[in-house]
């Protein structure tokens, strides 16, 4: 995966980052953009640098040039805190659940962030949007009372009828490729006939 000039008839697939503020969402943002705009190095991100290369809200949308499973397309990546578009009134091909890892509150309010998509995506006909729940700041998770571990988050990615869960740290880079190329999985996939939803459970990775 890496950036490259756009064709004029790539597809441009929408995706929307819902979350908590704090949760890691702009730092997430900004490690893929970094790490895309450097060589491939065996598809292994390198940790972010935060004080360098964050992307600012005003910058949004935030475009990622995919080549993966021999199709490219773009992403087109927005989060809650874009002051030029409220997040309610776009039409993502996909949502991300975002969470942080340390933080139980920010787990806990994803029940009423995916309420918000079926209030102003899905229109209470049915399962129209694919939904990745995702797992930020997992360099933060240590062994105490509050520690939420994997397999909670999957079991609440289920009751969420999510497609995906990953988690990944965007300052380590752990994991960080990988839920990206799932990301980029499953954005490829709604360019298709058959669309981006998982038939069944939710996909751990």
């Amino acid at each position: 995966m890496a950036e490259s000039d756009r064709p004029q008839d790539e597809q441009t697939v929408t995706i929307l980052l819902l979350g908590d503020p704090g949760c890691g969402k702009s730092t997430f943002l900004s490690s893929l953009k970094s790490n895309l705009r450097r060589p491939p190095q065996g598809h292994r991100f390198r940790p972010a640098n935060i004080q360098e290369g964050l992307l600012r809200d005003s910058d949004q949308p935030f475009l990622y040039d995919i080549r993966f499973s021999k199709k490219s397309f773009t992403i087109e990546a927005y989060d809650t805190a874009s002051p030029n578009q409220h997040w309610s009134t776009l039409q993502p091909d996909v949502v991300l659940l975002a969470f942080d890892i340390s933080n139980r509150e920010t787990l806990a309010n994803l029940r009423a962030w995916r309420n918000d998509i079926t209030r102003y995506f899905q229109y209470g006909q049915g399962e129209r949007i694919p939904i990745m729940m995702v797992g930020l700041k997992r360099d933060l998770r240590v062994e105490c009372e509050e520690i939420i571990y994997p397999q909670e988050s999957y079991r609440i990615a289920q009751e969420l009828r999510c497609d995906r869960y990953a988690e990944c740290s965007a300052v380590t880079g752990e994991l960080l490729a990988e839920t990206f190329e799932d990301i980029a999985r499953l954005a490829g996939m709604t360019t298709t006939n058959a669309g981006g939803q998982t038939a069944g459970a939710c996909v751990i990775l």
